[in-house]
């Protein structure tokens, strides 16, 4: 039974050393969110199954061997004989060892809870994200590490993506984290410029809502340090009794009518918004 099981755990343990392997060297678009539940689906039951039946069996072993040996130390008693201080620990030793559990119940049940806190933690509360792009300079730069708040629009089923628990829903101004749909492995992190039912546009440097243009001010220029250069920047605010957001944009030209119950699939948020490319946070 050890065998066959160290086979079986070596076997899993190495597809998800070669899944990892073939992601690191980009032989496949690895899902980190599915690799993370497979674990812990995997982990948990080799948990259970030590719960239930190893570690009973194991406790049995070490009751058989206490009560062989409780039965010899009796025998040599009655004959005179004294157990010397060695045997005590030899035994000791050896009850350690029937109790022990196997490498592949280490790997697998022994890293279960750290596993399991990993998954709720990432996959229903918050996510650590790296900023990849300049898109969000300077608020966000690049190779910023951010904390996501992943309950906030509502409670999601990892890898699934089906509803759970309802929340808030996106707001202008709001900066998610969300899939890119074309590439759900690619996630984007922007501002909401419009919820389902607006009509947003984007043309000639002017943003509009439902026909709204956006009100801007001149901002002093940024500089980019890296490519030690600078850019025109402008903010859009609010105006009183407005509901559009305050923002700085660029981009190409663009213009969507939002749907009423759009679709797809976010990472950090459920996404039922449309975002869009801004600059500085500006917003008052």
């Amino acid at each position: 039974m050890q065998a066959v099981m160290g086979g079986i755990t070596g076997m899993v343990l190495a597809a998800f050393a070669a899944y990892a392997g073939a992601w690191y060297f980009g032989s496949v678009e690895g899902n980190f969110a599915l690799l993370l539940m497979l674990a812990t689906v995997v982990t948990g039951g080799y948990w259970i199954a030590e719960r239930l039946y190893f570690l009973p069996q194991r406790k049995r072993a070490a009751e058989r061997f206490d009560a062989e040996r409780n039965e010899r130390l009796s025998a040599l008693k009655s004959q005179g004989f004294q157990p010397e201080a060695s045997d005590q620990a030899a035994a000791q030793q050896t009850r350690q060892k029937l109790l022990m559990q196997p490498w592949w119940l280490d790997w697998t049940a022994g890293l279960f809870p750290v596993i399991l806190a990993v998954f709720v933690l990432r996959s229903f509360l918050f996510e650590p994200f790296k900023i990849p792009s300049g898109s969000m300079v300077p608020t966000l730069r690049v190779g910023d590490l951010i904390l996501v708040n992943k309950f906030h629009y509502g409670i999601r089923m990892p890898v699934f993506n089906n509803l759970l628990v309802a929340n808030h829903t996106p707001e202008r101004g709001d900066v998610m984290v969300f899939r890119y749909p074309p590439q759900p492995s690619l996630d984007y992190i922007k501002r909401v410029i419009g919820v389902p039912g607006d009509e947003v546009a984007y043309l000639n440097k002017q943003l509009t809502v439902n026909g709204q243009p956006v009100p801007k001010e001149p901002k002093s220029d940024f500089f980019d340090g890296d490519s030690m250069r600078y850019s025109k920047q402008f903010g859009e605010k609010r105006t009183a009794g407005s509901t559009t957001p305050s923002t700085t944009m660029t981009g190409p030209r663009l213009s969507r009518v939002l749907p009423s119950s759009p679709t797809g699939t976010t990472a950090a948020t459920a996404s039922k918004a449309w975002c869009a490319r801004y600059l500085p946070d500006t917003i008052s």
